[in-house]
């Protein structure tokens, strides 16, 4: 079942990169009590999402913050030194949070899963924009294929 605006978001876990090396964050912990956008792309270092998704969100992080998100966090089906590195080519410092579903697990539990084998980079998670309150859902923007539209950080912008 694939996650709509009122929806608890499910729990799970990211891997994420530490000053100590690799790691992990719980949905609680990245959810609790906060107000979050979470991106998705469905590959780091990839045309669409290197070039605007992104860089958009970086762009734009003021402007959410003025609108009391708290945490901005983009998630991807790479390994977590993938999702690091791709954060430092693209600049995003301590802004950003560069979430790692190295298995698409949690793509699979929001049902934004998507197989993109015919471009040999196996199981992928779509591209989407969720805005979360507390835990829960509160507007899901998922992108029809090849599309750029409602996941931007302009769009997600004139929601909250």
């Amino acid at each position: 079942m694939t996650i709509t605006a009122g929806d608890k978001m499910p729990s799970g876990a990211f891997g994420i990169m530490t000053e100590s090396g690799p790691g992990a964050i719980s949905t609680d912990a990245l959810f609790a009590g906060k107000k979050v956008v979470l991106i998705s792309v469905p590959g780091a270092f990839t045309p669409t999402c290197s070039m605007n998704h992104l860089p958009g969100f970086v762009d734009q992080f003021d402007a959410l913050k003025g609108k009391e998100v708290d945490t901005v966090a983009c998630m991807a089906v790479n390994d977590v030194f993938v999702m690091h590195a791709w954060g430092k080519d693209r600049g995003v410092g301590d802004n950003i949070m560069m979430l790692a579903d190295g298995n698409g697990e949690y793509a699979e539990a929001l049902g934004l899963e998507m197989d993109a084998s015919g471009f040999g980079m196996g199981m992928r998670g779509q591209r989407f924009a969720i805005v979360v309150d507390d835990g829960v859902a509160t507007h899901v923007a998922v992108e029809a294929p090849g599309q750029f539209e409602v996941s931007k950080a302009e769009a997600i912008l004139e929601v909250l």
